[in-house]
């Protein structure tokens, strides 16, 4: 079975996610393994809760990528993994898994999908999904405030303090790795569908499901 890994990497509120989804949905779920980048924080339980707060969620350095890319080989290789399961309001990994077994189509999702070398090294197709600025800044501010459990004011310090900072830094360079870049997010259908078409006959199917 030919495996094909395919990264998808954009700024916070993007639209990354959605674009992942719709190849998903295009390609077929049940010839694709999921993995988003954002399972793969660090676990922070030992830490007082307020301490994890103040923790850089948007630096590389935040994120087990060796786990990732451990997973991701295991996954080429044939083998089941299982995904971690990381809660952002409590900022540390749950006790539960996600059992991800393995499929033609490995899709690794998030922010810093492809800044780091090893993990970029495992990808076949690397996408990039461009999004202006504000529209990034409110999709984060709505996020983050209906499901993480944050109030405006800490979403706007955190953009400020370090989610713009880390995007200049790490996720804007990353964007020099794209062999396609995607703006508008999920909006643009006929990227997506290109994208998606390639990739299904590239897996050895002749109509996109």
């Amino acid at each position: 079975m030919a495996v094909v890994t395919l990264g998808i990497a954009g700024g916070t509120g993007s639209g990354k996610t959605t674009v992942a989804r719709e190849i998903v949905s295009r390609v077929g779920g049940d010839r694709v393994a999921y993995l988003d980048h954002d399972s793969y924080y660090h676990d922070l339980a030992h830490l007082p809760f307020e301490d994890r707060r103040q923790v850089n969620f948007d630096h590389p350095a935040a994120f087990d990528t060796a786990l990732l890319c451990a997973q991701i080989i295991d996954l080429k290789a044939g083998l089941p993994v299982n995904k971690p399961v990381y809660s952002y309001k409590e900022s540390a990994r749950m006790a539960e898994v996600v059992p991800v077994k393995p499929a033609q189509l490995i899709v690794i999702e998030g922010i810093l999908a492809l800044e780091n070398d090893a993990l970029r090294a495992l990808m076949d197709v690397r996408i990039y999904v461009d999004t202006d600025d504000d529209i990034r800044l409110m999709r984060r501010l709505r996020r983050d405030i209906a499901d993480r459990g944050r109030t405006a004011e800490q979403v706007l310090g955190q953009y400020e303090a370090t989610v713009r900072p880390m995007h200049i830094a790490f996720v804007l360079p990353s964007r020099r790795h794209a062999d396609v870049i995607i703006p508008r997010g999920g909006r643009n259908l006929v990227a997506i569908e290109m994208v998606a078409d390639a990739l299904v006959r590239r897996l050895g199917k002749k109509e996109v499901v």
